[in-house]
Order: structure tokens, then sequence, then C-alpha cells
């Protein structure tokens, strides 16, 4: 599978949101794939990973963000279930899993319903080993600056806002030491 391929069925080659979101998903698949490469002995899905890391905000063109160019109907926090609707119409129900289950930490079914979030009404918390370090991943990294690498306690003190410092803490212990 060539990820660029999907993107260029949805995004204009070359046009700002296109270069954002490819960009960002080069970055996130790179440290994803700098973080595999240290850890053999998990055995993970290294193509599926990039693969995965390139689409995971494929979805955000449906949204309405205007700072990254995105000028959808859908409030920017459906950007991940969207995106997993796409991958599974795409043939890929993998990887569209990693689409809706790498916001924040992930997002629990108790989280959706409490806080009234416009999503479906399931569990998006990351599950397998791929998707928890492409989501851990994607923390270090932001659309408007995807070539800029998040310093630690930047990701924390945001993530601390929404209560979800302890789940990234486990995943520095997991895949950074």
């Amino acid at each position: 599978m060539n990820p660029e391929e999907i993107i260029q069925k949805y995004y204009k080659k070359g046009s700002d949101l296109y270069e954002i979101l490819l960009g960002h998903g080069l970055s996130v698949a790179d440290k994803a794939m700098s973080i595999s490469r240290l850890h053999p002995e998990m055995g993970l899905d290294n193509s599926f990973i990039f693969e995965a890391a390139v689409l995971h905000d494929i979805g955000i063109f449906q949204t309405y963000s205007p700072k990254i160019h995105c000028f959808g109907t859908h409030p920017y926090v459906c950007h991940g279930y969207l995106g997993s609707e796409l991958l599974k119409r795409e043939g890929f129900p993998r990887h569209a899993l990693v689409c809706e289950r790498h916001t924040g930490t992930g997002i629990s079914l108790q989280r959706i319903i409490g806080d009234d979030l416009p999503l479906p009404h399931r569990d998006m918390q990351p599950q397998s080993m791929e998707e928890q370090l492409i989501c851990f991943a994607d923390k270090f990294f932001s659309k408007s600056h995807p070539a800029k690498e998040k310093e630690i306690g930047k990701i924390r003190s945001k993530l601390s806002k929404r209560g979800q410092v302890e789940k990234f803490d486990e995943w520095c212990r997991l895949f950074l030491e």
C-alpha cells in the first residue's frame, strides 16, 4: 500500500492542506519508526506503522480548522472517526483503527458520553502496540509546525489539561526508556 496514493484521492497534491497533512504524517512516521527500531523485542509491524502513521489524520479535510486550511463542516475532534470511516471504505480496517484511536492519548467511551463529544459512542483508545506507538509519536508534532519536535514537558502540560498525562508517561517509560 502506498499512503500517498490514498491521500491523493482526497487531497489536491501540492495544496497547502496536502503539504500539511503529508508533512505531519511523515514526521510522525519517522518518530514512530525510530522508536520501533529501538525495540526489536516488541516485534512491531514496521510497514504498518509507517503506512498508518502517514494516514492517521486523513480525515482532517472534513473538519473546520481554518488555521490549517481545513474548511469542512465537522468539529476537529471528529477527524479521527471520519478518517477511520474513509479508510474502512478504502479496504484498510486496521489502519482505520489508528485514525479513530489516536486523538490525545485516546478517548474513552466514558469521556465521549460525559463530555458530550460529537463522536460515536464507542471506546476510541489505542489498543495494539502499533496503535499506541503511533498515538505516542503523534504527540511530538503539530500540524502548524510539522518538522519541529515538541519537548516532553510541553506535551505533558497540554495533556494535563485533559487528564491524559498518566497514559503519556506510561508510554514514555515503555517507548523511551
